[in-house]
């Protein structure tokens, strides 16, 4: 496990709040890595490389403003604040970031259990989004889990909730997984 769980003091919220202040703290910058920095480690190697800014994170965790915070081998929790800057004309947190949030959970979940030198593709993904999300939603988080991933397709599902347990979305994949170049 990267993190511990959330026991100790506190509320669930300051405690989400200090392991994103923690994680932020060690950003190595955004960027994407090389082939051979991807090869030369498994799935999980490779992300928990980039939570503890050994390696760079991804751009679009910069753009939306969502980082890694939690994970092992089959389940990753990414955790984000959605805020006017990621609105829809309608008022309220855009479609895009639910699934934007999800794709990098349950991919990511995939990529956790893969070997070194395999790498993977989203093929399909499905959302449901139950409840709107606006700037004074909080913190949320999407915990991507792995139902199965053979040699050549893995499948994962992901929720999205906040800190009081409530669930604003939840999405499946199906990842095609292939030799890394």
């Amino acid at each position: 496990m990267m993190a511990e769980g959330l026991e100790g003091n506190g509320s669930v919220l300051e405690q989400w709040l200090a392991r994103e202040a923690e994680v932020r703290a060690n950003i190595a910058g955004y960027g994407v890595s090389t082939m051979e920095q991807m090869k030369s480690r498994s799935g999980f190697e490779f992300l928990r490389a980039i939570i503890s800014g050994e390696l760079p994170a991804a751009p679009i965790a910069q753009t939306l403003g969502f980082l890694a915070v939690d994970g092992e081998p089959g389940r990753i929790v990414f955790q984000g604040t959605p805020g006017k800057e990621h609105y829809n004309p309608l008022g309220s947190v855009h479609g895009g970031y639910f699934c934007t949030l999800l794709d990098s959970a349950v991919g990511c979940a995939v990529q956790s259990v893969l070997p070194k030198g395999v790498g993977y593709t989203t093929l399909e993904i499905k959302v449901n989004m139950i409840r709107a999300m606006t700037d004074k939603t909080g913190p949320v988080r999407a915990e991507g889990k792995v139902i199965q991933v053979g040699s050549r397709v893995g499948t994962a599902e992901g929720r999205i909730i906040d800190a009081n347990g409530k669930l604003y979305a939840h999405a499946t994949t199906t990842c095609l997984i292939f030799p890394l170049p």
